[in-house]
């Protein structure tokens, strides 16, 4: 799990990175807003840019940051008053980003980006084509997710997550996940002082779930959402660091290749972007359980979903929408777009192909997702 001797030449290759600042890294903690820090972390990214390289910046930070301006000590349990505090702190956050950036010419941009953006497609290429312009017109994007009227349901739920979209969004080459741990460690090591920190490991090992701890008091990310966020990410074959963010030249030394932090490493190429996208979908339409026999021809032989192998049907959707297959122990086994919807559906579950016309009185598709339209998960 450790690097060679030698420097990490796939960082030093990366063009287009997605750097992601979490809450307790801009707040010191919840202690307000820290321009200084804003400033030190635009000052190594403009020394990127400087090489030209491509910088998004997806910033955590407004609910804390609206927390100390309202004199509030604690985060609120209501959503509303989340969504308040959003709306306060993200006026500031944004503003700490333009003045650093200013300083040396540089033009920034604000896009607050919610779960639909992501779940509808249109919205989701829409959304794809102003950041690659931007990026084109040499400004830097400051994203965050639209906290102010995200409702629980249809919210990302953290930024690692945000991340690793916005780097399915615009092909990035690298995530780096900022925060206040120095990295990954073997166990969390504010509870197991023997916890030891992993230099570098493929992103899809299965010894990494049961390494992964919780979040602390601020952020809601925590080392399981890093590392979901990693493996999404990897879709766009898109490598990621976490590393500590108090680090004094933690962006310049990253990308230079030095030994910082965790490198969650991948090999596997860039998958469809239709395939990224709905990877990237976190809310489904509705689920079905299928049963043993079609997973194996899902895992195995990489085949369409077909009505006979359904078990049953949860929720509603309709024809196109996004739904989860899970096995029959509930496990996710892949999320694909349905040519039929739940109502059809109730009617051929666990039914032959050739009985569709019969059963529904139109000539129909003989798979119910066909595996173009789906993702293995």
């Amino acid at each position: 799990m450790t690097d060679a001797d030698t420097k990490r030449h796939d960082i030093m290759a990366a063009n287009r990175w997605v750097i992601k600042l979490g809450s307790a890294l801009l707040t010191d903690d919840g202690e307000g807003l820290k321009p200084e820090i804003v400033a030190r972390i635009v000052g190594m990214c403009e020394q990127l840019l400087d090489q030209g390289k491509e910088i998004v910046i997806v910033s955590s930070g407004a609910v804390a940051a609206g927390l100390a301006y309202l004199s509030w000590t604690e985060r609120p349990k209501k959503l509303h008053d989340l969504q308040a505090a959003a709306a306060v702190g993200q006026t500031h956050l944004v503003q700490a980003y333009e003045l650093a950036f200013a300083r040396s010419g540089r033009t920034t941009a604000q896009i607050l980006l919610s779960h639909d953006d992501v779940r509808n497609r249109d919205r989701y290429l829409n959304a794809r084509n102003t950041l690659n312009r931007l990026l084109e017109l040499k400004v830097i994007p400051i994203i965050n997710e639209n906290d102010t009227v995200a409702t629980e349901e249809f919210r990302f739920g953290d930024n690692d997550t945000l991340a690793a979209l916005v780097a399915n969004l615009i092909d990035a080459d690298a995530v780096l996940l900022l925060t206040d741990q120095e990295g990954f460690f073997t166990a969390d090591p504010r509870r197991d002082k023997s916890a030891t920190l992993i230099s570098r490991c493929n992103v899809d090992a299965p010894e990494l779930d049961e390494m992964a701890g919780g979040s602390g008091r601020l952020g809601q990310g925590g080392m399981q959402t890093k590392l979901r966020a990693a493996r999404l990410a990897a879709r766009s074959a898109t490598q990621t660091i976490i590393a500590n963010g108090r680090r004094a030249d933690v962006i310049t030394e990253v990308a230079a290749g030095e030994r910082v932090g965790t490198w969650l490493c991948t090999q596997k190429p860039s998958e469809a972007a239709r395939k990224q996208w709905l990877a990237g979908v976190q809310r489904d339409g509705g689920v079905i359980s299928i049963d043993e026999g079609a997973v194996r021809v899902l895992q195995g032989q990489g085949r369409s979903l077909l009505p006979v192998g359904v078990v049953s049907v949860t929720g509603y959707f309709r024809r196109g929408d996004a739904v989860l297959c899970v096995g029959p122990d509930g496990q996710r086994i892949a999320r694909g777009l349905v040519n039929y919807s739940s109502e059809e559906l109730l009617l051929i579950k666990g039914v032959s192909s050739k009985r569709l016309p019969e059963l529904l009185g139109y000539a129909a598709d003989p798979e119910l997702i066909h595996r173009d339209n789906m993702v293995l998960l």
